[in-house]
């Protein structure tokens, strides 16, 4: 059977698209090893007992892609027996303690400056786990990465996104998805988080047509790079870009836009063998273009 572009597409983001036993198993699973790790080196009887983990990322917002090998926790630690006081100007102590309940396990320091600790799985993927002290609505303290803090609120951020995608009729969810797969096709310019936000602010209203929101997203996002943090704390979510890295962005969108506009040309005419060709260029090679 020969698809349409618009078969193909729908095949694809089937294909990207965490499986049931991903979202229901997997995912919660990996989430879980972390709860009882640390509630076993933290227990209620600890100066520093463990309280929960949080979902977060791209796991929590349900724009995780295929294959699954990164899962973001948020471990948050009790302030019941004033453990703050201990580390309020040594988060570094505070980071390594964490660590070292890992001992025995392949491990490294991960963010942006050493603020998490990543755990590999023998059968592959790891989770990042984030670990901070509860400021109290849904706000955070997290390690810096120099011995000192920052705030964070992914919850926050994460139901801001949540509200965005359902007042774009949840039409956000499957768009980032994909936009995630031209990301990782093209030397992954984009951070996730920033993606997922600038692709919540492009968009005024969205359909079912992913093939003309994509060219939309590329022509119109590089207006709207410079976001802050939805959870009101990151501050410029696309400082990490240098100006050459911003520049290479550009371009990539630039070069995305042009392809998709032909390829959207070329279903229009019906050639739809030329369509897939681009966006199998645009979306990486597994792209179906049969």
């Amino acid at each position: 059977m020969t698809h349409t572009t618009n078969q193909a597409f729908s095949k694809f983001l089937e294909d990207i698209t965490a499986t049931d036993y991903q979202k229901g198993t997997l995912i919660p699973a990996r989430k879980r090893t972390v709860d009882e790790r640390l509630s076993e080196k933290f227990p209620s009887t600890s100066d520093m007992p463990y309280s929960k983990g949080i979902l977060m990322g791209s796991a929590s917002k349900g724009t995780i892609i295929r294959p699954v090998d990164d899962v973001d926790v948020l471990a948050v630690f009790d302030n019941v027996k004033n453990a703050w006081s201990k580390y309020a100007y040594d988060s570094k102590s505070f980071i390594y303690r964490i660590r070292d309940a890992y001992d025995g396990i392949s491990i490294q320091q991960v963010g942006t400056r050493g603020q998490a600790v990543r755990v590999f799985y023998d059968g592959g993927g790891h989770v990042d786990v984030a670990p901070v002290f509860s400021r109290g609505g849904d706000v955070y303290h997290l390690p810096d990465g120099t011995g000192g803090w920052l705030l964070t609120a992914p919850p926050i951020a994460n139901a801001w996104y949540a509200e965005k995608n359902k007042a774009l009729g949840y039409h956000l969810g499957p768009v980032v998805r994909l936009l995630k797969a031209w990301n990782r096709a093209h030397s992954k310019h984009f951070r996730s988080f920033h993606l997922e936000t600038v692709a919540a602010v492009t968009f005024g209203s969205l359909g079912s047509n992913y093939r003309d929101a994509l060219q939309k997203f590329f022509e119109w996002s590089p207006s709207h790079l410079n976001i802050s943090d939805p959870g009101g704390y990151g501050g410029d979510l696309s400082a990490y870009l240098t100006w050459t890295s911003r520049q290479s962005l550009i371009q990539a969108l630039s070069t995305a836009a042009d392809r998709a506009k032909k390829a959207n040309e070329a279903e229009a005419r019906g050639d739809h063998a030329e369509a897939k060709r681009l966006w199998k260029i645009i979306l990486g090679d597994s792209f179906p273009t049969s």
